[in-house]
Parts: C-alpha cells; structure tokens; sequence
C-alpha cells in the first residue's frame, strides 16, 4: 500500500474479516454456541439493542458494517501510535500479540460494559482465552504486519 489511507483500510477490511470469520467458525460451526446471524446481530445490538435480534438479516447486515467500522477504528489507532512507539518496530509478532490483548481489553473491559450495564462474569476459562487469541491473531497480527510493511516501505 502506497498511502496512509489505504494502509490503514486494508488492514482494517483484512482484520476485520479474518475475525468475523474466526468468530463465525468458532462459536458458530466448531462449537454451535449460536449462528452467524445472531453473532452479526450482537454486533447490531450495541447500538440497536433488543432490536437487533427481532430485525432479522438486515440487522446482521448492520452489525457486519459495525464490526468493520471497529475494525477500522483499532488499525487506524495501531497506525497513529506505530511511529511514537519504538517497542512496536522491535518485533512485529509480538507487536500484533500485544495488540491483540489491548483490542481486547478496550473492547471487553471498556467499550462492551459501557453499552451493556450487566454483562455475565468474566472467568479465565477455555472461551475467555479463546477470545483473546483469535483477537491476537485476526486483529492485532494483521494489523502490526501490514502497519509495519507501510512503514518500513515508506522510509
């Protein structure tokens, strides 16, 4: 990628289509806690509410535009910060890593119990690590290596 923007959007589209698919696969089809819809429309229901659930495929279809918008807005983050911070030039694996672990603590120590007051418990379990590790690998991964790419191509 030659430019800023598409820099960010395409690490952004990647990640974030790696991830939906991560969760689509693992929750949906390995381990049939829910369908593909339901895991779009709980994406809808941060903004939607119960409304989410009662409005079928388009609903899905704003969850799915909401997810990618998040998306965006963590490789836009990741990009902003890379120069400043000389730790994520060292190693771009472990860079990604860590990223992945801040995606998802924002997301699901911020950001989720801002938008829903009462959420179950968290645990340090089997879904909870799974979790932190698809965000590692399908977010903070991609992002790092495609930031870095821009960055090392740009100098």
């Amino acid at each position: 990628m030659n430019s800023k923007t598409g820099t960010v959007f395409l690490s952004g589209l990647i990640a974030g289509t790696l991830d939906i698919i991560a969760a689509i696969v693992v929750y949906a089809l390995l381990l049939q806690k829910t369908t593909p819809i339901k895991i779009l429309q709980s994406v809808a229901s941060g903004i939607f509410k119960k409304d989410a659930y009662t409005g079928g495929s388009q609903m899905a279809w704003y969850g799915l535009g909401l997810h990618y918008i998040i998306a965006m807005i963590f490789a836009s983050f990741y990009f902003i910060i890379y120069p400043y911070l000389p730790f994520l030039k060292k190693n771009a694996l472990i860079s990604g890593f860590s990223y992945g672990i801040f995606v998802w603590i924002v997301m699901n120590l911020i950001v989720l119990p801002i938008v829903f007051p009462v959420l179950p418990a968290k645990h340090l379990d089997f879904p909870l690590l799974l979790s932190i590790v698809i965000l590692m690998l399908c977010i903070g991964l991609p992002i790092a290596l495609i930031t870095r790419k821009y960055y090392v191509l740009s100098s």
